[in-house]
């Protein structure tokens, strides 16, 4: 295996970079609701394989966003690398039926023969939902998208392995609990079990022995 070659940004203090962003376009403070999911990301403590950092947010999908993103690593390889994004509209939206939408990327390289499966792409969107479940959340309004590419290497680069990638593209909305502010902290850790599940690490704690994980493999597409 290979380590990865960069990750998905050069990464920043993300809430400052929301608050920044809600102020100058509220002309004040975050909204409580926001303010406190956000909180809930930053106490909150993945596994110690996933290291994760707040990033830069989006400033056009929703009024207020923060950012994180992470790496599994292991050892000095990275197996797999994602970026989460929780995004609040106060006055809600029609597509999120909610106030809060979490937007994810997860990327992770796969062996070649393992990439020619052609139940990867619905074993991966089980791997999202499944993380969910496993831990009782309740969400609605899941969507997304299952990419599987590859690339071969000619001329100057043809001592180049060939390289396949697994990309997972998703969206859904967590249910808000007590003051309208949806569990955050464990929506992020779920996140990160399908991270380590992509990178093909074993659960975390006991587990189904049905489920099934990808051997670790040589890390996340480089950009």
């Amino acid at each position: 295996m290979a380590a990865a070659q960069g990750r998905l940004s050069d990464g920043a203090d993300g809430m400052d970079d929301a608050e920044d962003t809600a102020q100058a376009r509220a002309g004040g403070g975050l909204p409580p609701a926001f303010r406190a999911a956000v909180d809930a990301l930053r106490a909150a403590r993945p596994r110690p394989q996933v290291e994760v950092e707040p990033t830069p947010a989006p400033q056009r999908l929703a009024p207020h966003a923060y950012a994180l993103e992470a790496v599994v690593v292991d050892g000095e390889q990275e197996l797999a690398d994602g970026r989460l994004v929780l995004l609040h509209d106060p006055d809600g939206h029609d597509a999120w039926q909610g106030t809060f939408r979490l937007v994810t990327l997860v990327r992770a390289e796969l062996e070649p023969e393992m990439a020619a499966d052609p139940l990867l792409p619905e074993v991966c969107w089980s791997w999202l939902t499944g993380a969910l479940q496993a831990r009782g959340l309740a969400y609605g309004e899941p969507s997304g998208t299952i990419t599987r590419a590859g690339s071969h290497y000619f001329g100057g680069l043809a001592e180049r392995p060939a390289a396949s990638q697994i990309e997972i593209r998703a969206s859904w909305t967590p249910r808000e609990g007590l003051g309208g502010v949806p569990d955050t902290a464990a929506h992020l850790t779920s996140w990160c079990d399908l991270l380590a599940q992509v990178a093909g690490l074993p659960p975390a704690g006991p587990g189904d022995a049905s489920v099934v994980t990808l051997p670790q493999r040589r890390g996340p597409q480089s950009r």
